[in-house]
């Protein structure tokens, strides 16, 4: 349930501390463009099962891969809103990452 809880806080909570933090006048535009990238999501629908706990995204989906990871990176060099999608990615690639590789014996 602890799990479940800082998953979902990481995902949808904390990236409004992110956006009043770094882009204090246009948070809410920021914010929206933080859950935009949780699209990034719909490459799980392309595996079989589309859910399988015991399986970690980073590294098995295209858009979790080691290559988008390192594009999402250097994403982070352009100005604008190119750059706050890239912060959005990487962070949901953290949290991804944390969900299963910090929770997992």
């Amino acid at each position: 349930m602890v799990k479940t809880f800082v998953h979902y806080f990481l995902h949808f909570v904390f990236p409004v501390f992110i956006a009043l933090i770094f882009y204090r006048e246009n948070w809410k535009k920021t914010y929206l463009i933080f859950l935009a990238t949780m699209l990034v999501d719909l490459d799980h629908l392309f595996a079989n099962p589309i859910f399988d706990p015991d399986r970690g995204s980073i590294g098995f989906h295209f858009l979790h891969s080691y290559y988008a990871i390192a594009v999402y990176f250097l994403m982070l060099f352009f100005k604008g809103n190119i750059r706050i999608i890239a912060i959005g990615l990487l962070f949901h690639m953290l949290t991804d990452f944390q969900d299963f590789y910090c929770w997992n014996p």
